[in-house]
């Protein structure tokens, strides 16, 4: 075989290599516009303001001297337990739990919440339709391990947070994911609203993103023209800032217009931010490690009570697995917590420390009266 045969063999290779890559690239290019194009055709869309239906239970009325005791508690969709990392906050886990150690995590959350028998109840990150949560239907479990004799303990209601028929990163993709936050009330509640929050995120980030929002529940007061007002929230956590700026901006307007009525108004959840007023220093950050905004309480104006316990931390970072780490030098937040009106008085607002074997988030719970 002479030098120019071997030349006209090379160029044939290389011609089928750079067809086969050519094909690759192509492919590639075409898989993505075609996922591109599904997700803008099925984009969550939600309006400004949706009334959620709400699953009645105690008709019991609320009264102007009332103690309650309200639980806010982000359940990690029941698969951030003890043993989870996530690729997000710098870990490597995508599907965190198997089956088994999801209804493991959601029985142990129900289990806990009952001990503290609170009046109010505020989850987030309750999937109804998820794979990350092998499509366990929590809103059902929460509602069924609530339950008293059979009978509804609380009303309930229930709003979306994050509604993407397909997450396609990472490797393996995060897949099919409905999730939200839901409020259980002990008393009779009127109506709960979904208020629809600014979206920091651009299309096509948007897509397959979060549309948070508020759940806003209205609970008449006997013999008064006033009610309680209870809003459930999970503010943004990997935008640049701006996001929860305009989130938070959002929801002052909202509750100074209800306090402007004289309504009681109480604001709970995971806040994805740390109140300026709370002595955070045991909790410094560590490089690398995600951390949480500052929320500047004096925007709010006079009137507003700021409650975090910054002796518990209410979230643990899941760039590892908690189990078996060292406890002592990893990384802990304190971002759970209330706003509360000045009409209401407060009585106490504790962290509870369950060691994140649940969830990567301490339940806080806020004792009251309605003055």
């Amino acid at each position: 075989m002479n030098i120019k045969d071997n030349d006209k063999k090379y160029s044939i290779r290389k011609k089928k290599i750079f067809r086969f890559l050519l094909s690759a690239v192509l492919l590639i290019v075409l898989l993505f516009a075609a996922i591109l194009e599904y997700l803008t055709l099925t984009e969550y869309k939600p309006e400004p303001g949706e009334m959620a239906a709400v699953d009645h239970g105690n008709w019991d009325l609320l009264k102007e001297g009332d103690t309650l005791k309200i639980l806010t508690w982000n359940c990690g969709y029941g698969a951030l337990g003890d043993n989870a990392d996530f690729f997000m906050d710098g870990g490597r886990g995508v599907m965190t739990a198997d089956r088994e150690r999801v209804q493991s995590n959601l029985d142990g959350i129900l289990e806990a919440s009952a001990q503290m028998d609170p009046d109010v109840i505020l989850y987030q990150e309750i999937d109804t339709n998820a794979a990350r949560s092998h499509f366990i239907d929590e809103e059902i479990t929460m509602i069924n391990g609530l339950l008293k004799e059979d009978e509804l303990r609380y009303s309930s209601a229930y709003a979306d947070n994050l509604n993407v028929r397909f997450i396609p990163f990472p490797i393996p993709p995060i897949g099919r994911v409905k999730s939200g936050i839901m409020s259980f009330t002990g008393a009779f509640t009127s109506s709960a609203e979904r208020i629809q929050l600014p979206c920091p995120f651009k299309w096509p980030v948007r897509l397959a993103n979060f549309k948070r929002c508020l759940l806003l529940s209205r609970i008449p007061i006997k013999d008064s023209d006033k009610e309680l007002v209870i809003i459930n929230l999970h503010m943004d956590a990997y935008d640049d800032g701006v996001g929860k700026t305009e989130q938070t901006r959002a929801l002052f307007e909202i509750m100074n217009r209800e306090a402007g009525k004289g309504n009681y108004v109480i604001a709970g959840g995971d806040f994805n931010q740390t109140f300026d007023s709370i002595d955070s220093s045991a909790y410094p950050l560590q490089e690398g490690k995600w951390a949480p905004g500052r929320l500047e309480t004096a925007a709010f104006g006079e009137g507003w009570q700021f409650l975090m316990d910054s002796g518990v931390p209410s979230c643990r970072s899941l760039d590892q697995p908690y189990a078996g780490s060292d406890k002592e030098s990893f990384q802990y937040y304190a971002v759970d917590g209330f706003i509360v009106s000045s009409n209401i008085e407060v009585r106490s607002c504790e962290t509870k420390d369950l060691g994140f074997v649940c969830t990567d988030h301490n339940p806080v719970l806020l004792e009251c009266v309605l003055k």
